[in-house]
């Protein structure tokens, strides 16, 4: 069955929590989506408590700085749980020994330097080049605009023939920047099991982001919650809450948007279309909409 609604408000109030995904839900990585804004600003000024639970493989401190850059405020939400927050921990614990390589970006350098002072160093860690590393760290590719994972066979191939886990600081496999797909860590990491290394991961759909943010909720004295998970990936967002038991909301003009036929907030779905996409996946969310609003 597959249940469509129009707005957040025709479920929302069956809620107490929100675990909303960022990228493809509020904004686009060029501009926020201002509907979603209100959806969720509604839901708070409520007494709803909406956590911000994203892939982006940099801390929740780097996060909120660019969702400031897009006028996404704090007065919105209630707090951040990322993708990178939970990496962090696992690389002090030295999951991927104590000198690593780091295959992405320098934006994605906070992820190394913007250290909570609450978590706890259990290993030193150091960066280093690739021929000195014991594990690899991948928060992205180098050039997400030109490249691809094809790129990176040499390197892949080097990790699995030395036997160097890698940790995917983002399990997403791309993102819509804009009207642009650009790739991300998880393609890479894909890549990496497929040629028979070790992948960690920390994101969505995983375990430890979901511990995390449960975590934080007790913090926030949130004794009962009652959980609605919202985001566009079916294979992460998705996927991710029905793993955990939670209710769901599939946002279709997100990344399976031309799949799906979307392109703007009115265009009404085609159930046939989105029950086909579930299908193949075998993943159910529990109801879906267009749009976040």
């Amino acid at each position: 069955m597959v249940r469509i609604i129009k707005s957040l408000s025709q479920i929302s109030y069956n809620y107490n929590v929100l675990f909303c995904d960022i990228w493809g839900c509020i904004h686009n990585g060029e501009k926020a989506y201002e509907k979603a804004i209100d959806s969720i600003f509604e839901f708070k000024k409520k007494g709803g408590f909406v956590m911000l639970l994203t892939n982006a493989p940099r801390p929740k401190s780097d996060v909120k700085k660019q969702l400031t850059y897009f006028g996404i405020l704090e007065k919105y939400y209630d707090d951040i749980t990322t993708s990178g927050d939970a990496a962090q921990h696992s690389m002090l614990s030295g999951d991927v020994g104590t000198q690593v390589f780091h295959l992405g970006p320098e934006r994605d350098l906070s992820f190394f330097t913007d250290i909570p002072k609450s978590l706890k160093r259990k290993k030193n860690i150091i960066r280093v080049d690739l021929n000195s590393a014991d594990g690899i760290v991948c928060t992205g590719l180098f050039d997400d605009r030109k490249e691809t994972p094809d790129d990176y066979k040499t390197i892949i191939k080097y990790g699995v023939r030395n036997k160097l886990k890698l940790l995917c600081v983002n399990p997403d496999i791309f993102v819509d920047y804009g009207a642009t797909r650009v790739w991300c860590a998880g393609g890479i990491a894909s890549e990496f099991t497929k040629a028979g290394g070790i992948s960690i991961y920390c994101g969505k759909p995983h375990k430890k982001i979901y511990k995390l943010a449960y975590s934080k909720l007790k913090k926030f004295n949130i004794k009962s919650p009652k959980i609605l998970c919202i985001g566009d990936g079916i294979r992460t967002d998705i996927l991710g809450g029905n793993n955990e038991k939670l209710d769901t909301l599939f946002v279709c003009g997100g990344l399976s948007g031309p799949e799906l036929g979307i392109k703007s907030n009115n265009k009404s779905l085609n159930k046939n279309k989105v029950l086909e996409l579930f299908q193949k996946n075998e993943i159910y969310p529990t109801a879906s909409i267009n749009y976040l609003c």
